[in-house]
């Protein structure tokens, strides 16, 4: 290949959209044009990037024992209700592009295919014989971001691998999975990325089990938390930990655990609660009012208290009110802040934002237009497992010193809601602190269980003769997002430095002075003799200056660097390697014999990681 037919166009200066450094490296090198906001053109040098991720993909689901298929990206809005997720993925903040068709029919373009799937499995596998079965797929999947950036970290547009098992008992579920797990870690070493599995939460796609494979990189947008001895590791959306200790209120529980009054004018924080009186944050319950909206059109107020010095995790949240409210109400859409505007437009009386305690009453919702005139209280177990505790008043500029569940008639439904944070004391070991970095999630496996199965009356006929409903599994590689995240963690001050097994190519050669007709015959001789032995050859043939090569040659990555010039005439070239320690003199006769089993040695380095 010649970079003259290439449509190459190189940037100088880092183009305004971009924020972090693959974004902007992609853009400059010529691998990606942005088109509209999270909509990309893969140009022909990153077409080859993403075969060459796809083609390490296919081989190891391959040697997993998966089926490839191809699986419709136009989706009826039928299935999807039929599984219970339609209003929670075109609805509110849902991410599905949906359309009708001229008949009126809804549809949408496919963020992922576990419905269609699941009624395909139910109409192809009828007997325990026919499983397991796991089906894969390679293709552009939609999804309506919100805010996209980044580039193809989070596009509308994307190239996702995913793949959906069939078992017959829970056992054989979780044999895959664990075949999934390794496969993946094989198909990232391949690739030449530092990846770590991490404990996540199944989020949307649901499921008793899920991993998520993180990218180690600075500019990742999720927090992973992990333990110095290597034995935990969790998204901080799923992390859990042993919160410090709280430092106890000296009296204990006042006026028989109802608390004393205590005047705090203005003090509507933690931290003004705190500063004013020479309290520590952890012997504070505050409280969060939200407003949960659902499927079927019904608002329901929350009250959720923790202790002062812990920090709300939403996904937690969200996961206990689902738990709660989910069969009565179908799918959450929403969880916002309670403000003076909502209880206006409800018709309720102005409450005391910044004094609220857990024993506000019930019958503030009684008025209500459209909510439930109940809360759903919740109480993450910091808070609950105060003795005696400071809480709003539930007036202006008072609070209540020495409070208690107890002295305030309450019993709390205890649940997991703060948010692990880094330092804080690992559950398996309490002497190992987590730690926190940065990752960036290239890969996801789900044990679905009989989530979908049952939803969607996909069932096989048993050993026993019985119908039961399939168990099933799902798992998830972004190829375009994976070769992204190869650039933010293999990158330098002057460009890509791409893993040779996903470089769009491994050796460009580069005629200094391509007029001259000896460095041009040796270039394009060369080349043909590399391309020959297997090797994939890009030769820069523009009649461009030495230097603009060289730093084209750069930011582009390509592992290695043939360049010809003035020793050409007698038949010396040099060899330089990205990212490497300086660079070699050869004769140019003996440039295979040098250069190929370094090449052979790279591509069995990263198979056998």
């Amino acid at each position: 290949m010649r970079v003259s037919r290439l449509m190459l166009v190189t940037l100088r200066e880092d183009p305004a959209e971009a924020e972090i450094a693959s974004h902007k490296l992609l853009l400059r090198a010529g691998y990606i044009r942005r088109l509209a906001p999270g909509i990309y053109a893969y140009l022909p040098l990153m077409w080859r990037v993403l075969r060459k991720v796809a083609q390490v993909v296919r081989e190891e689901m391959d040697a997993a024992g998966a089926l490839e298929a191809l699986l419709p990206q136009l989706q009826p809005a039928d299935l999807w209700r039929r599984s219970g997720r339609w209003a929670g993925y075109t609805a509110g903040e849902g991410i599905m592009f949906h359309l009708e068709d001229r008949q009126g029919r809804q549809l949408g373009l496919g963020p992922t295919h576990e419905e269609v799937v699941t009624v395909l499995g139910a109409d192809l596998l009828r007997s325990y014989r026919q499983l397991p079965v796991n089906l894969y797929q390679i293709q552009t999947k939609f999804r309506d971001e919100i805010r996209p950036r980044f580039g193809l970290m989070r596009g509308r547009e994307f190239i996702m691998k995913d793949a959906y098992s069939f078992h017959a008992d829970e056992a054989c579920l979780a044999q895959t999975y664990a075949a999934m797990d390794r496969a993946y870690r094989r198909i990232f070493a391949r690739c030449g990325l530092r990846a770590v599995a991490v404990e996540a939460d199944s989020g949307a796609i649901g499921g008793s089990a899920s991993q998520e494979f993180m990218v180690t990189a600075e500019a990742g947008e999720d927090l992973i938390l992990t333990s110095p001895d290597g034995r935990y590791a969790a998204n901080q959306e799923r992390a859990e930990s042993l919160p410090p200790d709280p430092v106890l209120l000296p009296a204990g529980p006042r006026s028989g655990g109802a608390g004393e009054p205590l005047a705090t004018p203005g003090e509507t924080t933690v931290e003004q609660l705190c500063a004013g009186h020479g309290l520590d944050p952890s012997q504070v319950v505050k409280v969060l009012l939200l407003l949960a909206r659902f499927e079927d059109g019904a608002p329901q107020p929350l009250l959720v208290a923790l202790r002062g010095d812990q920090q709300l995790n939403e996904v937690k949240l969200s996961n206990a009110v689902t738990a709660r409210l989910g069969a009565q109400h179908g799918a959450l859409l929403e969880l916002a802040a309670i403000t003076a505007e909502l209880l206006a437009a409800q018709g309720l009386d102005p409450l005391p934002f910044g004094y609220f305690g857990p024993q506000l009453e019930d019958r503030l919702l009684a008025g209500s237009r459209g909510w439930a005139r109940t809360f759903l209280r919740l109480v993450d177990h910091t808070a609950a497992d105060l003795t005696a505790f400071v809480c709003g008043a539930n007036r202006i500029d008072q609070h209540l010193v020495g409070a208690s569940w107890q002295g305030l008639n309450l019993s709390p439904d205890v649940v997991d809601l703060r948010a692990a944070q880094p330092g804080d004391r690992c559950c398996h070991d309490p002497a190992q602190r987590l730690e926190a970095t940065r990752g960036i999630e290239v890969g996801h496996i789900f044990q679905l269980g009989r989530k979908y199965s049952t939803a969607m009356e996909a069932c096989f006929t048993s050993e026993a003769g019985s119908s039961e409903p399939f168990w099933m599994g799902c798992y998830g590689i972004g190829v375009s997002r994976l070769a992204q995240a190869a650039v933010e963690q293999h990158h330098d001050a002057d460009g890509i430095r791409w893993p040779l097994a996903i470089a769009p190519f491994e050796v460009l050669v580069v005629p200094a002075n391509a007029a001259d007709p000896v460095q041009a015959d040796l270039a394009e001789h060369l080349s043909a003799q590399l391309e020959e032995a297997g090797v994939d050859v890009l030769l820069d043939d523009r009649p461009e200056r030495a230097g603009v090569k060289f730093k084209d040659g750069d930011l582009l990555g390509i592992p290695w660097r043939v360049v010809v010039g003035r020793g050409a005439a007698e038949g010396r070239v040099e060899l330089v390697q990205r990212g490497g320690e300086g660079s070699r003199d050869l004769q140019a006769h003996g440039l295979l014999d040098h250069l190929l089993p370094r090449i052979r040695r790279q591509r069995r380095g990263l198979l056998e990681e």
